[in-house]
């Protein structure tokens, strides 16, 4: 379980002569390199800081989900359409009156370290769950979990105040199982060294910056895994990652621009799948500044010609969208509009007393080239609001800035952001979004709180859902947030592989086969 670094080692004495992009090439050869048989090598977009998967930023970020998924099991495992299906916790209900939660644990399943994931283990997980000393960022909502009582291989345990979701939140963010006595034993830094979990693969050497290598659970409870070892190589440049799996370097990769992933996917030997997924491209806004006139909010907003961004810079491998919620969600209603209309932008800036003579003018941040256009369709959207009478100037950040920005509410007035929600209820979208106590959102206003806490606790479904609609109808007038289109997510791959593309955007290992088997 140790983290090997004796080959990095040696070849750091090279880096000194030959530079970071150069000794990161000579690593991945000698020690990740994709291989015939026995080794699926993903070229991927995003790296974990830190291996506890239900603390600190990482615990809220869905790109980390494919490789928290690989090394750790969640209480409930979510099918490619978002369903629900057993897990470790292979039986889950609510109680008739819907104020309790009853999950059954699965009989058999083992640790990494051979020893058995007992009833315990899931109290415990649990019982941290909602621990405000754990450091989880959505301990605000676990919190909920009181009153955890095991009988036999049963757990009952009441979720007051009560939270529609909280079944489908344990197969998403910050809900992964961790083994009580492994961690205990070692504590946080150990873990941290030498992290283990259930999932079908388990942990064996990391380097920072460049790869991670896990290796088969054979014992997994769900089946071995079809591979014996996975590398994930960490490339969060696109045209890296095109690069490996046009030379052969990895098995499959992820979120190239769509131009190269047409240009792929026709290539003899690579397949490629571009799917939608519950991903929403949209722009934080942050309610300082020039955001907090909502003349200019409404404005960028208005500005916004989504239908021409998605035909020409996502070459219609998108959908324009006017609402935090995709197609898929509950609650989704396509009537709540924000038309394209920048003579209406520029009448309302002249009401504060902005036009193209004198702009008003704030930063937009974004990413470059961690999403397919993710820089070009910024840049489309500041001339459109150069148009208008608004001059924004763009500051580039990586993936992990952004999060660490967003926990810290330091974002700037306007962030690019593709926000994730695979429980595809509303309460993870707008709650989790637009509360002004939550982690994850960047509008502080406090406007939306008390309608969102009312619906938090609502049981009545057709009440709830209602109430959703209505908000998110204030939200889009207001344009407390700006979206702009559901996401589609390229994935390309060996054509000796099989896969299915996942509505949640994860690519996992354990769900890719050889083809034909």
């Amino acid at each position: 379980m140790k983290t090997h670094r004796r080959a990095f080692l040696k070849t750091a004495v090279l880096g000194s002569a030959v530079g970071l992009p150069a000794l990161r090439a000579l690593l991945w050869s000698h020690e990740a390199s994709a291989q015939t048989g026995g080794t699926l090598t993903i070229a991927y977009n995003a790296a974990p800081p830190a291996w506890d998967p239900n603390a600190g930023p990482s615990a809220v970020s869905p790109v980390l989900s494919s490789i928290f998924r690989t090394l750790y099991d969640p209480y409930i495992v979510q099918r490619e359409d978002l369903s629900l299906a057993p897990g470790v916790c292979d039986q889950f209900a609510w109680n008739a009156a819907k104020s309790a939660i009853t999950l059954r644990v699965r009989k058999g399943v083992t640790w990494h370290d051979g020893q058995p994931l007992t009833v315990q283990d899931v109290v415990w997980n649990l019982n941290r769950l909602a621990d405000p000393k754990s450091g989880n960022p959505l301990q605000g909502i676990f919190a909920s979990i009181k009153n955890i009582r095991a009988q036999g291989d049963h757990i009952t345990f009441d979720v007051t105040p009560w939270r529609a979701n909280m079944l489908e939140r344990l197969t998403f963010l910050g809900c992964y199982l961790l083994p009580q006595h492994y961690y205990e034993k070692v504590g946080k830094e150990g873990f941290e060294k030498a992290p283990i979990g259930s999932g079908p693969f388990m942990f064996e050497q990391f380097e920072r910056g460049s790869f991670l290598r896990l290796k088969a659970n054979k014992k997994y409870w769900a089946g071995a895994p079809a591979f014996d070892t996975v590398v994930f190589k960490f490339t969060t440049d696109a045209a890296s990652r095109i690069a490996e799996i046009e030379r052969g370097s990895s098995d499959m990769t992820l979120d190239m621009p769509w131009e190269e992933f047409d240009r792929l996917r026709k290539k003899p030997g690579l397949s490629g799948a571009a799917s939608p997924i519950t991903d929403i491209a949209m722009i934080f806004v942050h309610n300082v500044g020039p955001m907090a006139d909502p003349n200019v909010r409404k404005a960028a907003a208005h500005a916004i010609n989504k239908k021409l961004i998605v035909e020409r810079i996502q070459r219609g491998y998108a959908k324009p969208i006017d609402t935090l919620l995709a197609p898929q969600y509950k609650g989704f209603d396509p009537s709540i509009t924000v038309p394209y209309d920048p003579q209406f932008a520029t009448q309302l800036l002249a009401r504060s007393g902005w036009s193209k003579d004198k702009p008003v003018e704030f930063t937009i941040q974004t990413t470059r080239g961690f999403k397919p256009k993710d820089y070009e369709t910024i840049q489309a959207i500041v001339e459109m609001w150069r148009g208008v009478g608004i001059k924004a100037n763009i500051e580039v950040y990586e993936i992990a800035k952004h999060f660490e920005l967003r926990t810290q509410h330091k974002l700037a007035p306007a962030a690019f952001y593709n926000w994730g929600n695979s429980t595809a209820d509303p309460e993870s979208s707008l709650g989790s979004a637009m509360l002004s106590k939550s982690p994850h959102s960047s509008w502080k206003g406090g406007e939306v709180d008390a309608a969102l806490q009312a619906l938090f606790v609502e049981k009545d479904e057709t009440k709830r859902m209602a109430g959703y609609k209505d908000l998110n109808r204030k939200i889009a007038e207001e344009a407390f947030v700006i979206p702009l289109f559901q996401v589609y997510q390229p994935v390309v791959w060996k054509s000796s592989l099989s896969f299915k593309p996942h509505l949640a955007g994860f690519v996992l290992p354990y769900a890719v086969k050889r083809a034909g088997k």
